[in-house]
């Protein structure tokens, strides 16, 4: 009897399973090509608040507290900046429509050449564009 019973729910669960209309099936939440961003920017500006409360207490003398300090924000205002640029970019209607890369791409700060593109260099490590 218990054999049964455990056979019917397999079978139950196995036809709910395979039954299931993609109608039935909620849309997948759209991906926010700065969230991964804001995330950084939210992640930042809590190390700095973490940071003054520190220097706070004293557990930081004022020119390690300086130069942490420098760091972040530095890495703030570039987060800043590529929020800014994507947020200025329109998104590509249809993929079909994509610029094609460039048979070859040379940096424009060192001047290595690559045969791909790259976002960044792979001999001085700068943004390419």
């Amino acid at each position: 009897m218990l054999y049964l019973a455990a056979v019917l729910v397999v079978a139950a669960t196995i036809l709910f399973t395979l039954l299931i209309r993609s109608k039935d099936i909620p849309p997948p939440e759209p991906v926010s090509p700065t969230k991964h961003l804001e995330e950084r920017r939210a992640s930042i500006y809590e190390n700095l608040r973490d940071l003054q409360f520190e220097y706070r207490v004293g557990k930081l003398s004022d020119a390690d507290y300086q130069r942490t300090k420098l760091a972040l924000q530095q890495e703030l205002a570039g987060v800043l900046a590529e929020i800014e640029r994507v947020g200025q970019q329109p998104a590509p209607a249809n993929p079909s429509t994509r610029p094609k890369p460039a048979a070859g791409v040379v940096c424009p700060h060192c001047g290595a050449k690559f045969p791909k593109p790259m976002k960044f260099c792979g001999e001085c490590g700068k943004a390419m564009s």
